[in-house]
């Protein structure tokens, strides 16, 4: 478990929800600031961005090592992509104290060293290592040397791999990791998901465990949230009809809203181990079987099963002392409709 500002993430904890930007700010300042307003009201706990530049990600190339050949941005160089998806750094400080102001963390994902430096420039609570950049432990050493929070998306990595990144990020000094399971594909099929993993790698690596999202809906990460996941990370957009590179596999405001809603009310849900009736509960144990006279009865007659039947509600004695109940004769005269007791018996 550990604090981002005064937000602890952990075991037993409100799920820790972020609102991931990307891309889909469109390079329009008006429109990430929009963003961020949303992301509150749709109940988000953060708002998190990426910081990169196309030049700081790979170079301008037509070779076919750098052409996207399938999927989402088949088509693109990684260099054109990148330089369409980027969020221009200078936005950062005026978006921090926004989302500061309405009581959001706001934190981001850096893809080199100078966005590292720049992050900690403008103090972010907490760093955020993605899934490609997993197997660079150069980078995620020396995110961990800032001594902030980590979390670590996992999508393409092996046990070995995640291992060796949370090495890494702990010999660097890290001390707060948490590790988001991950399916790097866009969008992610449901069949891809695997959520079992979330609680085996939080044991497995001692570390809060959570989801970073790339399905279509809802349902995905309250499942994972049911599975112990106590960090969702879902791509946010204020419409998709306004298209960008995220737009297919992000929730907009009124959907992000359902999932947030359904998250809280799973972590109700989930309670804790108990046999127990609970307050509301106990009102409904009025109308268990309990044992009833159903014919009127003469006293010193016979209680047979014609006479005597499990039936609702619980006023009576209880259906496990039928047995016992059949053959004993009536107290005295009993009416149709009255509960068993054993002063009805000898």
């Amino acid at each position: 478990m550990f604090k981002i500002n005064n937000r602890l993430i952990g075991e037993a904890q409100p799920v820790y929800i972020v609102a991931e930007m990307s891309a889909n700010h469109r390079q329009e300042f008006a429109e990430a600031v929009r963003l961020v307003e949303a992301a509150k009201e749709a109940g988000a706990d953060a708002v998190k961005v990426q910081t990169y530049t196309a030049d700081t990600l790979t170079i301008k190339s037509e070779q076919e090592y750098f052409r996207i050949e399938r999927g989402l941005w088949a088509g693109k160089t990684l260099y054109d992509l990148y330089s369409e998806a980027y969020m221009p750094w200078e936005w950062l400080p005026e978006l921090k104290k926004l989302a500061g102001d309405l009581g959001l963390d706001f934190f981001s994902t850096a893809f080199d060293p100078s966005a590292v430096d720049f992050l900690e420039q403008h103090g972010v609570p907490a760093h955020k290592v993605a899934s490609f950049e997993i197997t660079d432990l150069p980078l995620i050493s020396y995110m961990a040397k800032t001594g902030k929070p980590l979390f670590i998306s996992t999508g393409m990595a092996s046990l070995s791999e995640i291992d060796q990144a949370v090495c890494a990020a702990r010999a660097g000094g890290a001390t707060e990791i948490a590790l988001l399971k991950c399916t790097s594909a866009y969008p992610a099929p449901a069949e891809e998901m695997n959520l079992r993993t979330i609680p085996n790698m939080a044991a497995a690596f001692d570390v809060p465990a959570g989801l970073s999202d790339h399905t279509a809906g809802i349902a995905v990460p309250v499942a994972a949230v049911a599975l112990g996941a106590c960090i969702v990370e879902k791509h946010f957009t204020l419409s998709r009809s306004l298209g960008g590179p995220d737009a297919a596999f992000s929730l907009e405001p009124a959907e992000f809203r359902e999932m947030a809603e359904a998250i809280r009310t799973t972590e109700k849900a989930l309670g804790k181990v108990c046999y127990a009736s609970g307050k509301q509960e106990a009102a409904s144990r009025a109308f268990r079987r309990s044992l009833f006279v159903v014919r009127d009865m003469e006293r010193g007659e016979a209680f047979t099963l014609e006479n005597v039947r499990s039936i609702r509600p619980a006023a009576g004695l209880s259906p496990a002392l039928l047995e016992t109940v059949l053959g004993r004769r009536a107290a005295c005269a009993v009416k149709r409709g009255t509960p068993l007791g054993w002063d009805l018996l000898f």
